[in-house]
């Protein structure tokens, strides 16, 4: 924002400064604004779809394990009343069995070839592994499936057969029988009951590697006579171990036999302790997994807490949902577990597919806030655009564009004051514009005032000098030359013609300093403008008794407008002569009797490429608190002064896009730096 040729400030400084104050913003809400749109829109609908999907994913994996938990507990129940109800059933073929009219007396008349053929019958009738008679105290009578053994007690330690001694009454229950018993039973149901214990993954360690003992659902019920007195007790009862009806029932029944991948969904089993020892729980070979054992944490819950365990486990070779509840003897004591479970892989499989659903529909939406944001943006940012493409215009000096008007939205309103706003640039720029043109005329006056008075008492000297000898060559004409006078005569002729030279250089030099010309930027050599400009003001500086010291170095040739720069050199030296102690501000010619320096001295800095040129004076300094405002137009401390001739320095130094500082202090001195590139931009 600087005039030319003067460079000083210049009405055109207000409007590029608001012209390119108001394009860097534009351009960078046109660079951000529609990519920032899209982006917070996308991260609106990736956060809230990323949000909702992950809060989908966790309440659907909790509700598919719930569901799952829920359906096993469910399950759970269901398996249990099935083994009740064969607990029940036995019961009742038991119950009856004892109240049949031909059993009572065959009793009573010691019949027992009767007996035997008639519980026989039975037992394969109601397909009971046991069914055995024994008299009043407990002791065996007759074994429907192993005629040949009697006479063993079992009044003293069978429970059952205990309580309906006491009672009088039916009992059923759970029993755990040894072998010993199971041999006197049946010889089969022994060698049925035998498991060899597997080794199973996540199972307790344990030292033991057989169950020989054997499960037993057991039913008593005493023969009474006419009086209620007790006869006899009956039981029977069916071996679980290896026995497959309950648990094939359970998975038939509650998961109807369902299958997922070749594998069976639901599976029942029921332990002996911690030993399966009748299940549908397959091994890898596809063997029902009989001899495998409960896992530890889970043995831990069940036979040791006594609470039941509704959760994933482990189970023989898949993860499943499982139940567990512990199975007790007529007397609470814990002997087994009942066990239902489904397969957890189609519960999984099932959250995949939903949590993918869910990352679908989310990228879908993401895909759709793209497109509705990429065409929203557009409905704001084209708007600024044309606001930009304004601004751009109006940078360059156009003040004929005007933004397009569409919408009463709050961008409608920017555009109408955009276009008031240029307006009002245009009108101020033409202003300001003519009173530059009289800014720029009074700097030039003002120095040129200052030069003029040097200059008319540089050139009296040498017309005194030529006035001198012109008479005394008139003098000589008159009285006649002779031979003798001819070479005094040619010295004044020669003195005369130097006198007149220097004259005509004077006033040149004075000449080219005031000359209006456009800016004209070429390879120029530095080091002489400052020769010349210290040559312009010799007058000043012998009138002001300063003692000049050049330090040039050598440096490369920079591109420059030679005359700015002369002009820029001309006001620091001016600056400097006026500054120096014992300068004669009454302009009597008496040079004053203490003298200063001024120090010029120029260096160049390879490494960035820049040129560095320094004034330094021995004057009065400048106050810390004018410093700030040195370079301000019509600023000045002086009593005859404009104050506009740092402020021409400034423009000119900027307009080379070089740099001024100063340092100075009061009472030592002032020392201007000037640093020029060596190749500026032209604009």
């Amino acid at each position: 924002g600087l005039s030319l040729p003067g460079l000083i400030p210049t009405p055109n400084a207000f409007g590029v400064g608001v012209r390119s104050s108001l394009l860097g913003i534009t351009y960078l809400i046109m660079k951000s604004l529609r990519t920032k749109l899209i982006i917070n829109f996308i991260i609106v609908v990736v956060l809230t779809g990323t949000i909702a999907t992950v809060v989908g994913v966790h309440l659907i994996s909790e509700g598919i394990i719930k569901q799952a938990q829920e359906k096993v507990r469910t399950d759970l129940n269901s398996a249990r009343e099935i083994y009740q109800h064969e607990v029940q059933h036995i019961e009742t073929v038991v119950r009856l069995t004892a109240e049949r009219f031909y059993i009572k007396e065959a009793l009573l008349k010691d019949n027992l070839a009767t007996l035997n053929s008639g519980l026989a019958t039975i037992r394969e009738k109601e397909g009971l592994d046991i069914l055995t008679l024994t008299d009043n105290t407990g002791q065996v009578i007759v074994r429907a499936r192993n005629p040949s053994v009697v006479g063993d007690d079992h009044g003293a330690y069978c429970q059952i057969i205990k309580m309906v001694l006491t009672k009088k009454k039916p009992c059923a229950g759970t029993e755990i029988i040894s072998q010993d018993a199971l041999m006197k039973e049946s010889p089969e149901l022994a060698q049925q009951a035998y498991i060899k214990i597997l080794p199973t993954l996540h199972a307790k360690p344990t030292t033991k590697t057989e169950e020989t003992a054997g499960m037993l659902i057991k039913a008593s019920a005493p023969i009474l006579d006419g009086d209620g007195n007790i006869l006899g007790v009956l039981y029977g009862g069916n071996l679980i171990s290896r026995n497959y009806k309950i648990v094939d029932k359970i998975k038939e029944t509650v998961f109807q036999g369902q299958i997922y991948k070749g594998v069976d969904i639901g599976t029942a089993t029921i332990f002996q302790d911690d030993v399966r020892i009748s299940t549908n729980v397959k091994t890898i070979e596809g063997e029902r997994a009989i001899g495998t054992r409960i896992a530890e944490d889970i043995g831990e819950q069940v036979l040791i807490k006594r609470k039941p365990w509704i959760g994933r486990a482990f189970v023989v070779k898949e993860w499943r949902i499982t139940a567990y509840e512990p199975i007790k003897n007529i007397e609470g004591k814990m002997i087994g577990v009942l066990y239902v479970g489904i397969l957890e892989e189609p519960f999984i499989e099932m959250k995949n597919k939903t949590i993918w659903l869910l990352i679908s529909i989310t990228i879908i939406g993401v895909i759709i806030a793209l497109v509705i944001a990429y065409f929203l943006s557009r409905t704001i940012s084209n708007p600024i655009q044309q606001l930009t493409t304004a601004s751009q215009q109006l940078a360059r000096g156009d003040f004929s564009h005007q933004a397009t008007v569409k919408s009463n939205d709050e961008i409608g309103e920017l555009g109408r004051s955009f276009n008031l706003m240029i307006n009002a640039i245009r009108e101020r720029d033409s202003q300001l514009q003519k009173q530059s043109e009289v800014l720029l005329q009074s700097a030039k006056l003002a120095a040129m005032g200052q030069l003029a008075a040097s200059v008319a008492h540089e050139i009296n000297n040498p017309l005194s000098v030529i006035l001198t000898y012109e008479k005394l060559l008139q003098k000589k004409v008159e009285e006649g030359i002779s031979d003798k006078d001819k070479e005094s005569c040619r010295e004044y002729l020669k003195t005369m013609l130097q006198e007149t030279q220097r004259s005509g250089n004077i006033v040149r030099n004075l000449l080219d300093f005031a000359r209006q010309s456009e800016p004209s930027f070429k390879t120029i050599e530095i080091n002489n403008i400052i020769k010349e400009a210290v040559n312009l003001l010799q007058n000043q500086i012998r009138l002001g008794n300063i003692n000049v010291e050049l330090d040039l170095r050598p440096a490369p040739q920079i591109i420059a407008d030679h005359s700015q720069l002369q002009q820029a050199f001309v006001n620091l030296i001016f600056n400097a002569i006026q500054a120096m102690p014992g300068r004669p501000d009454d302009r009597s010619g008496v040079p004053a009797t203490a003298c200063g320096t001024l120090y010029i001295s120029t260096q160049w800095n390879e490494t960035h490429k820049r040129l560095i040129i320094t004034f330094s004076d021995t004057g009065m300094g400048i106050p810390p608190e004018n410093i700030p405002q040195l370079f301000d137009p019509f600023f000045t401390t002086k009593a005859r002064g404009v104050g506009l001739g740092l402020s021409v320095v400034y423009g000119i130094i900027k307009r080379h896009q070089g740099t001024i500082e100063v340092e100075s202090q009061p009472g030592e001195g002032s020392t201007f730096i000037i640093s020029l590139p060596a190749n500026p931009e032209m604009t």
